[in-house]
């Protein structure tokens, strides 16, 4: 069921823009879609580790928002057009920010570091000295730990309708990682629907930096059911395959002749099922895309993905050299989403621009090395349109 797109109403009462009140809508003058539960700057803001979880709104002219809170510089939720202009949230997240602080899925839409991704038995070495990280995926460290940045609370440093920083400074040691890491992060949303995260981290200590976010998509919107009939295209020839713990064995390979090769546009479930080893490992997709260099407005053209019924296309271009795809094999309906639907197996998909995971124990795997008085800056683009 659906509502007038002029009906959409709008009240932010935080920092002076608006929080949608029922982003979901149409042009047709129906009843409002019950399967959507709008988000409420109110109800959502909340007091974590003693400090405030508030929610922020982006909006532009065509009705396109995105929903963000200081928790995890995390993107809560991103309402887009479909093919019949209705606006549809393709992000999955909670109503209330301490839902995210949960120990059973905390990684909806924040902010992943120091070192997104895996690194092997919790180890690293920079020259000469040995860093131990707590591991919290098997033998390895994913995501920076148990206490990454994904629950940090971030301090708001601008915000508007247009876009949001949070900055936040990891102190030397936490999880294990050298140096006090000063971060900024940036999310704007543009009147032609792109929403781009701009990155960047100064150091006191020679450490390593690999961030990314790590949202979950369904591009029919949150709680629509299977992500297997997306269609999806990688501008990549080559991944990184893995170990049984899922740590790069340092190959290149090429993806022609297996289930990883996406260069011509097919549905993510056409050869998830097939007898590979790779896919036995990450019990479907959950490996790093080598980019293939092709540039679209000085970035690197990563991936285009298409919602089989909404219509909906992300394009994602990229500074980093990797993206890491997860076809949300490990969702298992531990936890409730903002429309009341559970997170079932496979209804969402992750793909987070980065360097390539393991990077501080592969030498020949681009550096992920940051000096002091260097500064680490990068950017991913998520554009939408209809097709």
């Amino acid at each position: 069921m659906k509502k007038n797109l002029a009906n959409l109403l709008l009240g932010f009462s935080i920092l002076g823009f608006t929080d949608c009140q029922q982003p979901n809508s149409t042009k047709n003058d129906e009843k409002a879609d019950t399967s959507v539960i709008a988000l409420d700057s109110t109800s959502f803001t909340e007091s974590i580790d003693g400090k405030t979880a508030s929610l922020y709104t982006l909006k532009n002219a065509q009705g396109a928002t995105a929903y963000l809170t200081n928790f995890g510089a995390r993107l809560v939720g991103l309402w887009v057009p479909d093919k019949n202009g209705t606006l549809t949230d393709v992000v999955l997240g909670f109503n209330k920010a301490s839902q995210y602080h949960n120990s059973e899925e905390p990684f909806f839409g924040p902010i992943v570091g120091p070192f997104g991704n895996r690194i092997a038995k919790g180890k690293f070495t920079l020259d000469g000295e040995t860093f131990t990280l707590p591991t919290n995926n098997g033998p390895n460290t994913l995501h920076g730990g148990v206490k990454g940045l994904h629950f940090a609370n971030w301090t708001v440093k601008e915000a508007n309708s247009k876009l949001v920083t949070f900055q936040y400074t990891l102190p030397d040691k936490q999880e294990g990682f050298p140096g006090n890491l000063s971060m900024e992060v940036t999310y704007s949303l543009s009147e032609n629907n792109e929403l781009t995260i701009n990155y960047t981290a100064t150091t006191d200590k020679k450490t390593v930096v690999n961030l990314t976010n790590h949202a979950y998509f369904n591009l029919n919107g949150e709680g629509s059911g299977s992500i297997l009939d997306h269609e999806i295209k990688f501008y990549a020839d080559k991944y990184t395959p893995v170990d049984s713990t899922l740590i790069p064995n340092g190959e290149l390979a090429d993806v022609k002749g297996t289930p990883f090769d996406f260069t011509s546009s097919k549905t993510i479930g056409k050869d998830i099922e097939q007898e590979n080893e790779q896919l036995k490992f990450g019990k479907g997709y959950d490996h790093n895309f080598v980019l293939n260099d092709t540039k679209v407005d000085g970035l690197n053209y990563a991936v285009s993905v298409r919602g089989d019924k909404s219509g909906i296309v992300m394009d994602i271009y990229t500074q980093e050299p990797g993206i890491q795809f997860y076809s949300g094999n490990f969702m298992s309906e531990k936890v409730t989403l903002k429309n009341g639907v559970k997170d079932s197996f496979r209804t969402a998909f992750c793909l987070e621009p980065q360097h390539f995971p393991d990077a501080p124990n592969q030498p020949h795997f681009p550096s992920t090395v940051l000096n002091p008085g260097d500064t680490y800056s990068t950017k991913s683009v998520y554009k939408f349109s209809v097709k």
